[in-house]
């Protein structure tokens, strides 16, 4: 999606300017240390409105997060496998391209002026050199083919006419050179191609076929593990007896491939502290992603268990709705993990603000230039959180879309984008800056196997 304006409700402060460090003092404060760990303030009360991050300062620190652990060292990928990853080392020329002299052409290859004694036997792509041209020759030869030596042009097929006695001749004027596509045209041996950093897209993968590459250097992708947690949740049947359907666990693999990670696991750990324990302490993914259990209820573990491993919270609750109670902590030097609310939309939101910085940076792609268009319809606002609100594109504006709340996914399945909705609320055409959906736009980060 191109760019269509400028991003609303940026932050006084331009974050760019803030090291990790300046941005965590802006919003860190302290939590109550004690055995049993305090209830949190509730949602509305001023206590958890000071703690929260604004939710564009959020999405900074996600980013910079993952820029302060160790260097991911580069891995050597084949080709086949290298799709949406960025080029860790320069693409350079293995070979001229073309690497001898071909036809750009169907015709016949010419020596001197016309008419041409043709040869029996053509010249085909693939196939071995053939003997020198001399004036006054020609062979049928086809496109790609490797030209014999001493040949002045192609003469493409319509251009041609052979008379009774075999001869070849020309219908128009022929250029030296002509059709012919001579070596190194487009790049010599030890040529940049393209720089690091470059995302290798289905034409990056060609070039690097061409230039003789089996593998190219690349950023390896983020490991990603998911840990659904809740005892309530079913993974089959209808919803029954205070128990409901998990719609996270078949959600979050696909999405976090989308978003570009490889996902080495899928665990659910219900309601079990020591199981949620063990499964973060054991992980050795560069992120670990949980569902629900990020409040403060008897059964919400998330918290204590990052007291008790010493993680660093970077981000503890987000002035956003839906999603709030989202969190982010540095569990080791190498290791982040995300907590994402129970609510479906809830933890959409958590993805989009918190995950998606973060893999994007770890696998060193830029990110997208912010964009916004103009709303079909007014959207109601929060007093003073941010609204992630789902939208379609038609043309030039956003259709906001019904069935928005936490718990429902309705909304953002039929969604291309979400509307970033500042505190207040939007008016009817007033542009809000959109989230792209990772498959809105059938870009290369789409992947659900």
């Amino acid at each position: 999606m191109t760019a269509h304006g400028t991003r609303p409700g940026a932050p006084a402060q331009d974050s760019d300017d803030l090291d990790l460090e300046e941005a965590l003092a802006l919003v860190r404060e302290p939590r109550p240390e004690s055995a049993g760990h305090a209830p949190a303030p509730s949602p509305e009360s001023p206590g958890e409105r000071h703690r929260a991050t604004p939710w564009h300062l959020a999405r900074e620190i996600a980013a910079r997060a993952a820029r302060t652990g160790p260097r991911r060292a580069p891995v050597s990928v084949p080709l086949g496998d290298a799709l949406g990853l960025a080029l860790a080392a320069p693409l350079d020329a293995l070979t001229d391209l073309p690497s001898f002299d071909t036809s750009a052409m169907d015709g016949w290859a010419v020596a001197g002026p016309g008419p041409w004694q043709v040869r029996d036997e053509g010249v085909l792509a693939g196939h071995t050199q053939h003997e020198p041209l001399t004036d006054g020759e020609a062979v049928r030869i086809a496109t790609g083919a490797r030209i014999p030596a001493d040949t002045t042009a192609v003469l493409r097929s319509e251009h041609g006419r052979t008379d009774a006695q075999g001869r070849l001749h020309a219908a128009r004027d022929l250029a030296h050179g002509q059709d012919i596509r001579p070596r190194g045209q487009e790049c010599r041996s030890g040529d940049q191609l393209l720089p690091v950093g470059t995302l290798v897209t289905p034409a990056v993968l060609g070039l690097a076929a061409a230039a003789g590459y089996d593998a190219v250097t690349a950023v390896p992708r983020p490991r990603a593990e998911v840990l659904v947690l809740g005892d309530e949740l079913l993974t089959e049947g209808l919803p029954h007896d205070g128990l409901i359907r998990d719609a996270l666990g078949p959600m979050l693999p696909p999405w976090l491939r989308a978003l570009g990670a490889e996902v080495v696991a899928v665990r659910r750990i219900g309601d079990d502290a020591k199981a949620l324990h063990r499964a973060i302490t054991g992980s050795t993914a560069d992120l670990v992603v949980t569902t629900g259990g990020t409040a403060a209820g008897p059964v919400d573990h998330v918290h204590p268990t990052l007291e008790r491993i010493g993680a660093e919270l970077l981000v503890d609750g987000v002035k956003v709705r839906p999603g709030h109670p989202m969190l982010m902590a540095r569990t080791k030097d190498d290791q982040h993990l995300v907590g994402l609310p129970g609510n479906p939309l809830a933890a959409v939101s958590g993805l989009l603000t918190l995950a998606e910085p973060l893999l994007r940076t770890l696998a060193a792609h830029p990110a997208p230039e912010p964009y916004a268009l103009p709303l079909t319809d007014a959207i109601q606002g929060h007093p003073y959180d941010t609204r992630l609100i789902p939208v379609v594109l038609r043309g030039d504006r956003a259709v906001p879309l019904h069935y928005n709340g936490p718990a429902m996914l309705r909304g953002v399945a039929a969604a291309d984008a979400l509307a970033v909705v500042p505190p207040g609320g939007a008016r009817q055409g007033a542009e809000a800056e959109l989230l792209d959906l990772p498959w809105a736009s059938g870009g290369i980060g789409v992947c659900f196997t």
